[in-house]
């Protein structure tokens, strides 16, 4: 049988934006990014996905770790994760291009409970893998086309996407991620028990960060869950609020028209907008008004 990785480029080239962003599609939780040249790091903050690199490479800095992906491989983000993206290998004619499927917990946690029991147990090294990287196996690239291909049949998304995206969720399992995805379902997982911290930063940017309260969330002890989030997130607690902070100020800049720069500090917890200013500056190269002005007219 023929690798179906030639047939998901054209089908990909088909149906992706023209232009460096991550598009959605009439297929639930599936997505296409292309990029038509190389690209400075940018920061994105990627969310429990997988993500099929089908052509050019790309690197991701998450903390001191640096990820690379090309052609063939696939990227397993847990959780929500603020990091920095650079596409390395793209141009016009051969664009960098990825397939992003959205994990569901549920969906994962329903699929666990057909299979057969055993071979479950968690490696010590799972809660370091917020984000992976592994070579996607045939039937992994098998059931991604018969995904995307009902882009083309839009009368059969109904009735045949959850089962294909099943069918991809089960390969996955069988692989090198299958550790991770499990720890995805289980409620009671390092993983979820950080994610479940992670989704209340996000949702608490602009308060003070009472790290007691992130451990009682997590169901921890102070220690075990400084060592598990930093471990699982590449940043110590304080520091990855910082980061939601300063990429949460950037969309804010870019989509909300005539908004200061000062009321965005303050919306996001700073209580000086110079040293939001300054932090931002340090972060993303530029201040935070050239920046949004630069990001606009782009």
């Amino acid at each position: 049988m023929d690798d179906p990785l030639t047939e998901l480029r054209q089908l990909a080239m088909r149906h992706a934006p023209a232009f460096a962003v991550r598009s959605t599609t009439a297929v639930p939780n599936l997505g296409f990014w292309a990029s038509y040249s190389p690209t400075p790091p940018m920061p994105f903050i990627y969310e429990p996905m997988l993500y099929f690199a089908l052509q050019g490479s790309k690197r991701i800095m998450v903390g001191d770790r640096v990820v690379e992906s090309g052609a063939g491989d696939f990227v397993l983000g847990s959780l929500d994760l603020p990091v920095m993206g650079q596409v390395v290998l793209a141009n016009a004619q051969n664009p960098y291009l990825a397939v992003a499927v959205k994990l569901e917990p549920a969906s994962i946690a329903a699929l666990l409970l057909d299979l057969p029991a055993g071979g479950e147990t968690e490696s010590a090294d799972d809660d370091g893998k917020a984000l992976m990287v592994s070579k996607a196996t045939a039937q992994m690239r098998d059931a991604l086309l018969r995904l995307i291909r009902l882009l083309d049949a839009p009368q059969d998304i109904p009735l045949l996407a959850p089962m294909f995206e099943r069918e991809l969720l089960y390969r996955m399992v069988q692989s090198a991620g299958g550790g991770v995805l499990r720890q995805i379902a289980r409620s009671d997982s390092r993983l979820s028990q950080i994610q479940r911290v992670v989704k209340w930063i996000r949702a608490h940017l602009a308060e003070p960060l009472p790290v007691e309260t992130l451990a009682g969330i997590a169901s921890m002890s102070l220690s075990s869950f400084h060592r598990h989030f930093k471990a699982v997130t590449g940043h110590s607690p304080l520091a990855f609020q910082k980061q939601m902070r300063l990429q949460e100020a950037r969309l804010r800049l870019l989509t909300e028209s005539g908004t200061s720069v000062a009321s965005v500090a303050f919306a996001v917890g700073y209580e000086s907008p110079s040293q939001f200013s300054r932090e931002y500056a340090r972060q993303f190269g530029i201040p935070p008004g050239k920046d949004a002005a630069r990001l606009r007219a782009g």
